[in-house]
């Protein structure tokens, strides 16, 4: 009884102490946490670091990034790689008696050659001679019983296959009198070639080589390759031959000036108009596969060489040295002005009268022998010839002197100029080949095809050199931005490398040349669009100094309720355990 009374007692002193321990507890948490003027602050709070974080940030992100169009890197990267091949078809006509009988039996039939190229390059070629052998029909056995191989070429019908790059040679009897006894063979202005057969067990093999010799002349060399691409050959596959073709262009400018520095001694006369008609516009025709041609002339008057002649007093004349050659061009074209305005390649061409006190003017070589054409070029410049007056004109006390110029051997000169200037210098074949005459326009056409090749090879490198040039600096440089536009360029550059490269190995030269330059034309603008400058676009230390101060006086009151929020949930936690 006793125990029980005393846990009654205990029981009611203790109830009284746990509802006021209650009350206290109750008191105190409204004013912890049921402030509603905190409560609004912290959702206030909370809902703009919300928005700043969730919609603000992203959105901010996006519409400053950097816009970059996709491009096709991992192709572009393959392209320093590539095995280009060449194809050339080759269509070899056996005449009756130029061939064993047992081996006429085996006709027709195709055989391939096929060799590297030996340029030390990133690029690999590969020539592909395609040849397909057959017999003579009846209209070119009878074309072939002329007298001779020209007669003979003439009367040949038109070949079924006379496109660009390909080539007919004609495998005529061992004893035929078309030849020379001493020549192997004959090739032509156009794109044919007359072969001596022979006979014996390797008859076929001993003509197959003749004719992959023969083809070799006649279309993809090492020389005509190596003057393509130049620029890209270490120093030793170089000499002045090879430095000398102008650079592949959509097209050139020709101007013809005259250079008369003593107008008060001559009053000179030119028929440009009439020498360029007869002369270099059917030279310029057959060219004009390679680009578009513009030409024009004029006639300066008191322009000087800027080099002083040296007089030889041994042939009472005026001489300048080969060292000073390079001396006479720049102050030349300082009044030409033709250069600063065009958008091509120009090609000067210069007729220089000299003065009477400097006349006769001669150019002397290296060796110190006077050069007989009086004329020098310089490569991808163009050519300056000196023009001598008659010295009996000076017979007379009446001036200005008249000076007609014939121009005659002016254009001779000016057009083995352009042939050197263009890359079509005058071929070197084997003592035993007959080389025949160029056609009247100055060019044979199977020169016009090795040209072409050439350009087209050269196309194709500056394509691989572009792009990649363009793919290594989109890559170090993340704040360049790439449109849609300049993207589509590099699309279709791609696309038509591509097409070239194919229409090459299938031996489509025009095709090919056309597509290679297309290839050209998109990746130049995709290099040179103006949008790639990233000098319009600021590096990263930039952006954030533009930065900081828009986004620090809105981030700093956000960061700074955050905290506070966080110190007083921290200190209200507390504070319920102490009053726990």
């Amino acid at each position: 009884m006793a125990e029980g009374r005393m846990l009654g007692e205990r029981a009611r002193v203790e109830r009284p102490r746990l509802e006021r321990g209650d009350r206290e507890r109750n008191q105190a948490l409204p004013a912890l946490i049921l402030d509603p003027e905190k409560i609004r602050g912290k959702h206030a709070a909370l809902c703009f670091a919300t928005m700043a974080v969730m919609l603000g940030l992203p959105l901010w992100w996006k519409t400053t990034e950097t816009y970059r169009a996709a491009l096709p890197y991992s192709q572009i990267s393959e392209l320093d790689s590539l095995l280009l091949r060449l194809r050339v078809p080759v269509s070899v006509v056996f005449v009756q008696g130029s061939l064993p009988i047992v081996d006429q039996q085996k006709l027709p039939f195709t055989i391939v050659n096929e060799r590297d190229i030996p340029l030390k390059c990133k690029m690999r070629l590969k020539s592909r001679f395609q040849q397909a052998y057959r017999m003579a029909g009846s209209s070119e056995e009878n074309a072939l019983k002329k007298d001779t191989v020209q007669e003979a070429e003439a009367a040949l019908p038109l070949p079924k296959e006379d496109s660009l790059g390909s080539l007919n040679i004609f495998v005529i009897p061992e004893k035929s009198s078309l030849l020379p006894q001493d020549k192997m063979s004959y090739i032509g202005p156009k794109r044919t070639a007359f072969v001596r057969g022979a006979h014996g067990r390797q008859a076929l093999t001993v003509i197959g080589q003749k004719i992959l010799q023969v083809a070799q002349a006649m279309s993809l060399t090492e020389e005509v390759l190596a003057s393509a691409l130049g620029d890209r050959l270490p120093e030793d596959k170089l000499n002045l031959d090879k430095r000398r073709p102008l650079k592949s262009s959509l097209g050139y400018e020709i101007t013809f000036s005259l250079l008369n520095p003593d107008p008060k001694s001559h009053e000179v006369h030119w028929d440009i108009e009439g020498a360029v008609e007869n002369y270099v516009q059917p030279f310029m025709s057959l060219l004009s596969a390679i680009g578009n041609f513009s030409m024009d002339s004029q006639v300066l008057y008191y322009a000087m060489l800027g080099v002083t002649p040296r007089f030889d007093a041994a042939t009472s004349s005026y001489t300048l040295a080969a060292h000073s050659l390079p001396h006479v061009i720049n102050p030349v074209e300082a009044r030409l002005g033709s250069r600063a305005a065009s958008l091509y390649p120009v090609i000067n061409f210069l007729l220089y009268v000299p003065e009477r006190a400097h006349s006769p003017l001669y150019i002397q070589d290296k060796d110190g022998a006077r050069v007989t054409t009086n004329a020098f070029h310089s490569p991808r410049w163009g050519g300056i010839m000196v023009y001598n007056v008659d010295p009996s004109a000076y017979n007379t006390t009446r001036y200005p002197v008249k000076v007609n110029v014939d121009m005659v051997p002016v254009m001779e000169v000016f057009l083995s100029q352009m042939r050197l200037l263009f890359g079509v210098p005058h071929p070197q074949m084997p003592e035993n080949f007959l080389l025949g005459s160029p056609p009247s326009e100055g060019l044979r056409y199977w020169e016009l095809d090795r040209l072409v090749w050439a350009r087209a090879v050269e196309n194709l490198a500056t394509v691989i050199t572009t792009l990649t040039s363009l793919a290594e600096l989109l890559d170090k440089i993340g704040n360049i931005v790439i449109k849609d536009d300049v993207a589509s360029e590099v699309y279709r550059a791609m696309d038509a490398f591509q097409e070239a490269a194919l229409e090459l190995s299938a031996g489509n030269l025009e095709v090919a040349f056309r597509a290679s330059r297309e290839a050209v034309t998109s990746s130049e603008k995709a290099f040179f669009d103006p949008s790639l400058l990233h000098l319009l676009y600021f590096p990263d230390d930039q952006k954030f100094a533009i930065y900081i101060p828009l986004f620090l006086p809105m981030a700093v009151p956000i960061f700074l309720s955050m905290i506070k929020i966080i110190v007083e949930n921290q200190k209200a936690r507390k504070d319920m355990e102490k009053v726990d």
